[in-house]
């Protein structure tokens, strides 16, 4: 017997669709036909809440990856409003894989939790908006998944602690995450799994784990350590403009990923008896019979 929950699979295309509605929905069809992962991830901003006046009208800090001439003006560039967030989420129901998105601020929880989706993201930068976070316990009915990158573990006990409060940790999903674009190995830190599970399993929903490393191998050692929800960057072209898209899988990595996430939890059972029937021909043409 299987004792592990099936991986649910988690594409995020973020802001990788470079402002465009039509690469959104490449990504969207990508990821459901190709990829066959579960659900797909945009995030929303309103950026003249989130960001400072000054914040707002400096220069992009990486000029090569910007898509406007201030920082502001290249967040505005690839935001898409309320109306093509409920457009896309309507394609993905049109072609059955589940929409979401992170939210950074309360205006953009608000609008989102007005689309009803299955889960709302709160990424590492913004689970500590206390505001934010009662206003979607109170109004959103969904699951909330909250990554743990850049968070201390008095943190995370206060966060699973507000969750409690409003009676609303069982749809809470905890993400291992360590914030960085692309994380070296060193840094995964993966065995913070082990303590998110031992302190945290029976008070929320789900482990998960979001990862922003190369390759798909640390994705399947996550997994198999018990975070059943896996949620990785995802791009058409990894060479793109843009911040996300080095530390993103392209299409076949993450139908690769999707394969092999599949595969092992198939294995990752007991024998249910001592020798399977698999076993019982190769046992009678190749084990020492003369004992």
């Amino acid at each position: 017997m299987n004792t592990y929950k099936k991986p649910y699979i988690i594409a995020e295309i973020g802001c990788n669709h470079k402002g465009e509605m039509e690469i959104a929905k490449e990504l969207i069809k990508v990821a459901k036909i190709f990829c066959n992962v579960d659900a797909v991830k945009f995030q929303k901003r309103n950026n003249k809440e989130l960001l400072t006046k000054e914040q707002y009208n400096q220069p992009h800090p990486n000029p090569i990856n910007s898509y406007g001439d201030t920082y502001g003006a290249h967040r505005e560039y690839l935001e898409f409003d309320v109306n093509q967030h409920a457009a896309l989420k309507s394609f993905c129901e049109e072609i059955g894989i589940v929409y979401s998105t992170s939210v950074w601020d309360l205006t953009s929880a608000k609008e989102i939790a007005s689309l009803h989706p299955e889960f709302i993201k709160i990424p590492s930068a913004c689970n500590n908006n206390k505001t934010m976070l009662e206003w979607l316990c109170e109004n959103y009915k969904g699951e909330l998944h909250i990554s743990t990158g850049m968070t201390t573990k008095d943190e995370i006990e206060d966060l699973v602690s507000l969750f409690k409060k409003h009676n609303r940790n069982k749809d809470l999903v905890l993400y291992n995450c360590t914030s960085g674009y692309p994380v070296p190995f060193e840094d995964v830190c993966l065995l913070d799994i082990n303590l998110l599970i031992e302190k945290y399993k029976n008070d929320v929903k789900h482990i998960g784990f979001s990862g922003h490393h190369l390759g798909i191998a640390v994705d399947v050692a996550a997994y198999t350590l018990g975070a059943n929800i896996i949620e990785r960057h995802y791009t058409i072209d990894r060479t793109w403009k843009g911040t996300d898209h080095a530390a993103s899988l392209e299409p076949m990595g993450l139908r690769k990923l999707s394969r092999d996430l599949n595969a092992v939890y198939k294995a990752l059972n007991y024998k249910s008896q001592d020798i399977l029937p698999i076993e019982e021909v190769q046992r009678n043409k190749l084990k020492n019979q003369k004992g």
